[in-house]
């Protein structure tokens, strides 16, 4: 396999593209010309293939079909320059005066139009750019294996330095050094003309582009994957801001790198493992005994989305979304196999294997136990009372050889509970004891299948556990400013937590999953429990 085979899609570059022609067909023995036809044919079907990408097939948005393709919005019946507009709009509209009025609409009609201007910084203009310069403490030469052409095997003599990046990375502590230091690596990249005429050139990896990520994957960039990981955990870990960790690594390293790099790393991050977030957390969970869910708030800019956690044994999965079951199903499915510990949320009503977590009605009843009103004091102590005995009755079947049927035993109990639940619900109490009795009705069941499984839980602290250190750091973060940065907060939290309930340390495989993702390399597989 070539270079430049491991780092894109493509087996050939545009620079190899530039040096073939007909004439270099011809003199092309057969073997090459069936090596080189064989490198074109996958080209050619790779390239079409992305030509015919659309929307319906693809995961392309909606925005990239063809003006030609999209629906056209019918003709207005009436005035054009009102359509769309409210009443008040149009009233205004209709009795403006004819003449152009002096302000920002005759601005708008006489403004001309803006130029197109080419990306980037203007010649001559001070712009800002790197300053920093460090000692080069490793060269590492890059250069190609084999003709990108003929495929012959090349020995590197004639080569030639191409180009070069450089790339800061963390080392690890070893034996006879103490502390982490940062290293820089000049990579020189080198071309070399093999026997048949062709230029080969080694290049950095590169992954190929996703339509939903503006972040490149790629080896042409200044932080190294393990400096990386170092970044995420200063940041998701620690909760240290952008301008913290540009400050503790100018402190204690030496470097001074930009907030945007700093947060460019977190975003590389969060696109390298998104495939085994989707993939592998995903199944996971689906193919769990028990899944834990919650939610909680979570800003996006001006949005206001929520926070969800799922939680199993040995996984747990963060997305950051709209409050709605579409968001439930997509993780979970439509009809779930699993039991769903979760509160009493009316969407998780849907699915028929569900528990509901006990400690958010005594954490109610003892508020109602300490109420003003006589009559509220005495259902929250009979509520308290209940679910103490039933938690005690729960503890000692967990303890016995053979788990009885506690549903059965504990009748007596369950149904004076449900006598006063419909009494207060129906009767003149104040709104908590009223919205307290209601919730117990409406997930009876759910409250009672732990008496028939004590093997299962009787709260949902796994999940709210997992919240808390996110909530944590939202307070101090104020949330994420972008969809993307969403993505990447959810798929990093996710593959963090994951490998910390595994008994696993999540930094050395973020660095390996960048390391390979940064070369076109699929990322490996999340570790196993330790």
């Amino acid at each position: 396999m070539v270079a430049c085979e491991r780092h894109c899609a493509m087996r050939l570059t545009d620079h190899d593209l530039r040096q073939l022609d007909e004439a270099r067909l011809d003199g092309l023995a057969g073997t090459a010309l069936r090596e080189l036809s064989k490198r074109l044919l996958a080209d050619l079907k790779e390239a079409r293939e992305r030509l015919n990408q659309t929307p319906d097939n693809s995961s392309r948005p909606p925005s990239t079909r063809p003006a030609w393709e999209r629906g056209h919005a019918p003709e207005p019946d009436g005035d054009e320059s009102t359509l769309g507009a409210s009443a008040a709009d149009k009233a205004s509209a209709a009795d403006a005066p004819e003449t152009d009025a002096p302000g920002a609409s005759h601005a708008a009609k006489t403004a001309p139009p803006k130029a197109n201007k080419r990306p980037g910084r203007r010649p001559g203009a001070p712009g800002a750019s790197r300053t920093q310069v460090l000692r080069i403490d490793v060269e590492q030469a890059h250069r190609p294996g084999s003709c990108a052409c003929c495929g012959a095997v090349l020995d590197g003599v004639a080569a030639r330095a191409q180009t070069a990046r450089y790339e800061l990375e963390l080392v690890l502590p070893s034996a006879g050094q103490a502390g982490l230091m940062v290293c820089q690596t000049k990579h020189v990249y080198f071309e070399e003309v093999c026997a048949c005429g062709h230029r080969t050139r080694a290049l950095p990896g590169r992954c190929p582009s996703e339509p939903d990520w503006t972040i490149e994957l790629t080896e042409w960039h200044l932080v190294g994957p393990r400096l990386a990981s170092f970044i995420a955990a200063l940041s998701l870990r620690l909760g240290g801001s952008y301008r913290r960790i540009q400050e503790f690594l100018h402190d204690w390293f030496g470097l001074s790198l930009s907030t945007a790099l700093i947060s460019h790393c977190r975003h590389e991050l969060g696109r390298a493992l998104e495939p085994v977030v989707e993939e592998a957390l995903r199944e996971a969970l689906q193919e769990a005994e028990l899944v834990h869910v919650d939610e909680t708030g979570w800003p996006q800019h001006d949005q206001a989305l929520w926070l969800w956690v799922f939680v199993s044994a040995t996984t747990v999965l963060y997305l950051i979304g709209r409050r709605t079951r579409g968001v439930l199903q997509s993780i979970l499915g439509e009809t779930p196999t699993q039991w769903i510990m979760s509160d009493g949320y009316s969407v998780y009503r849907a699915y028929g294997q569900r528990l509901r977590c006990w400690a958010h009605i005594l954490r109610k009843a003892r508020g109602l136990a300490e109420s003003l009103d006589t009559q509220t004091q005495v259902f929250g102590h009979q509520v308290l009372s209940t679910f103490e005995a039933l938690m005690q009755a729960v503890y000692a079947a967990r303890a016995a050889p053979t788990a009885p049927d506690l549903r059965v035993q504990q009748q007596a109990r369950l149904e004076p509970l449900w006598q006063a639940c419909v009494r207060v619900a129906k009767g003149a109490y104040p709104d908590k004891a009223r919205a307290l009795a209601h919730e117990l009705l409406n997930d009876w069941d759910s409250f009672w299948v732990v008496l028939e499984h004590p093997h299962l839980p009787l709260t949902n602290n796994e999940a709210e556990r997992a919240l808390r250190h996110w909530v944590i750091l939202r307070r101090i973060s104020q949330g994420t400013r972008t969809d993307q940065g969403s993505r990447a907060f959810a798929v990093l939290a996710s593959v963090i937590d994951t490998c910390r309930k595994r008994g696993v340390s999540p930094w050395p495989y973020l660095a390996e999953a960048l390391r390979q993702r940064r070369q076109g390399w699929p990322a490996p597989a999340l570790p196993q429990t330790a």
